[in-house]
């Protein structure tokens, strides 16, 4: 072909590159199958018009594209300030309507609250607790009826107030996934509490002040929550609504889209735990600034949550305001070759499991049986003497504690080492065989996984404050430090330089990794302790029927493995999130998947469409 026909052929699809390159177009599918073409072209180029202009265009137009890769890989701030600035408000006008429901749930709730509590006396100490009722009436009689807010140190207060928040909203989240109805629930639950908290102080004639203290905090607080149940009836509508999609993938794409709102919600809850540990407690403030200070915290919500989104869906009509959207044939498959951010390394871990749901769950129902067998097996006291179960909202993670430390009997910790060993070596067997790897028996492998599973159930094992933190900062390295030896066959010790060097400066998102997982984890066993649980067990009384000396031992056996299962479960979850995260490490320390396709670069002697003349 001579050189002014192939230019003629080709010279509007070059064009339309350009205008990828200089920002009027925006679809990376798009751009991704135009690049392909252009360095087809330059390879034809390169061969038969070596020394012509036409290759010199085409080497600088694919040069400029991995400049314009490079530059964005670089600017993790700018890619911060665009999810602030563009893809959370695109993500909550898209919610609109759920987050509508969400609020009208909530305002209904409240009013139900308040309408309970005028006719009937007694519903916000059925509500709010009798303890809560006396201390509040305690307060008023001293004269100072907001003093719940002053009793803690700021710091303290301030602390204690987000962690709590922030667990009540993952939870409402996390309950989205029973069909958005569970989200609804924790959002009427809240609303109710509300409604009869305030009025229990207009009932006194306490509105005023009532009002200014509790909503100088409440207007961020309860905003972040009333979004944390718009995503997670997002999530649920996913389940309900698939649309064109498996019910798999909409789920999957609607889950990605309520965790990114959820994380829109954190700001707030730290913002809002700051203001109720350290201003609240001034209601000496003149009404007047507390009356404003409310004032502006409700403009920010509506202006960043509501208005700016209509805004900036109106201008950018046309734009996808989901960027990491996949096409649905892509939805299912994990990509072990490029760079992930956190929520999508949690998100895969969850496609992992689902690809091997069956086995997964009959490891797990195996250790678990093996260790109730042992704790009850070896021990000469009864099931009822052995352990404690809790029966608060936070009874799996008191409850879960004992059976870590294992003093009872003491055995038990080296079960659990044996145990998280098994789960490791499993999950990463899968792993390997997900990439299509070799799946030959290592020694390397299954000792990483025992000295790992030793760690980690050592840390485990002290059942104190030095526990929680080697947790937080130690059990991702050597989960990623097990992987590492295992997936490079190499042994334990050369494994230690190896990982720490693709580690590097991925330790922060390692250690938010783990706590996303983890947490995520704990808040849907805390199912347990719901009507959920409740009702399992009540269908066993009715099934069987012993004393009740025999029928409160099969209660706390039925427990502990009920529990057991779920610590195993939340482990497994996390080993898996680490596999993957060591293959994002690999790619972005090493860059292996960049220069094969640089290897390749040019190879190709054929023309989309047109063989080689």
């Amino acid at each position: 072909m001579r050189e002014t026909n192939f230019i003629e052929q080709n010279q509007e699809k070059w064009k339309e590159f350009e205008g990828f390159l200089e920002g009027q177009h925006k679809r990376a599918d798009k751009l991704n199958d135009l690049f392909v073409q252009i360095t087809d072209d330059l390879s034809y180029s390169r061969t038969f018009y070596p020394n012509r202009s036409v290759r010199v265009y085409l080497n600088g137009l694919a040069q400029r594209v991995f400049i314009n890769i490079y530059k964005h890989r670089k600017s993790r701030w700018g890619n911060i300030l665009k999810f602030w600035t563009d893809e959370l408000p695109g993500l909550m006008y898209e919610a609109r309507r759920d987050l509508l429901l969400s609020f009208l749930v909530f305002l209904f709730t409240f009013g139900v609250g308040v309408l309970s509590s005028i006719y009937d006396s007694s519903f916000a100490e059925v509500i709010l607790g009798e303890a809560y009722i006396e201390m509040t009436l305690t307060n008023i009689a001293d004269g100072d009826p907001m003093r719940v807010y002053k009793e803690m140190g700021p710091m303290g207060m301030s602390m204690g107030i987000t962690v709590n928040n922030l667990f009540v909203a993952f939870l409402t989240f996390v309950l989205g996934v029973f069909l958005s109805i569970g989200a609804m629930v924790m959002i009427a639950r809240t609303g109710f509490m509300v409604g009869a908290f305030q009025y229990f102080f207009i009932e006194r004639d306490l509105f005023l002040d009532s009002f200014l203290t509790i909503w100088t905090h409440g207007t961020l607080e309860i905003s972040a929550i009333i979004i944390a149940g718009a995503a997670g009836a997002t999530m649920g509508r996913g389940l309900v609504f698939p649309g064109t999609y498996t019910r798999t993938q909409a789920f999957q794409r609607s889950a990605r889209r309520g965790i990114k709102m959820m994380v829109g919600t954190i700001p707030l809850f730290i913002i809002a735990g700051f203001i109720e540990g350290f201003l609240t407690r001034n209601t000496e403030t003149p009404d007047f600034v507390r009356g404003i200070f409310i004032l502006i915290c409700l403009l920010v919500i509506l202006v960043y949550f509501v208005w700016y989104p209509s805004v900036r869906a109106q201008v950018l009509r046309k734009k996808n305001i989901d960027g990491e959207e996949l096409p649905p044939d892509n939805l299912l498959r994990i990509d072990f070759t490029g760079i992930k951010s956190t929520g999508t390394l949690f998100a895969d871990s969850f496609l992992l499991f689902r690809s091997i749901f069956g086995k997964m769950i009959m490891v797990l129902l195996g250790l678990t049986t093996v260790y109730c067998l042992l704790a009850f097996g070896i021990s000469n006291t009864s099931p009822q003497e052995m352990y404690y179960y809790a029966g608060d909202g936070f009874g799996v993670i008191q409850s879960i504690h004992p059976l870590l430390t294992g003093s009872e009997p003491s055995v038990m910790w080296i079960y659990n080492a044996l145990a998280f060993a098994t789960m490791a070596y499993f999950i990463f067997w899968q792993l390997q065989k997900m990439q299509g790897g070799d799946l030959r028996f290592t020694w390397a492998g299954l000792v990483s996984c025992l000295v790992g599973g030793i760690l980690m159930s050592l840390i485990l094992h002290l059942g104190n404050g030095w526990s929680m933190l080697l947790f937080i900062t130690v059990f991702g390295v050597i989960m990623h430090w097990m992987y590492t030896c295992f997936q490079e066959r190499i042994d334990p010790v050369t494994g230690i330089a190896r990982s720490s060097k693709l580690l590097g400066a991925g330790y922060w998102q390692a250690m938010g990794l783990l706590l996303l997982t983890f947490c995520t984890g704990m808040i849907f066993a805390t199912l347990a302790d719901t009507g959920l649980g409740q009702f399992f067990f009540e269908l066993v009384t009715w099934i069987i029927n012993f004393d009740p000396g025999t029928m409160n031992n099969i209660s706390v056996v039925m427990l502990t493995f009920l529990y057991i299962f779920l610590l195993y479960g939340v482990m497994s979850m996390m080993i898996a999130s680490f596999g993957l995260f060591y293959h994002s490490r690999l790619e972005a320390t090493e860059a292996r998947t960049l220069r094969k396709l640089l290897q390749t670069f040019g190879e190709n002697k054929q023309i989309r469409g047109m063989a080689k003349e």
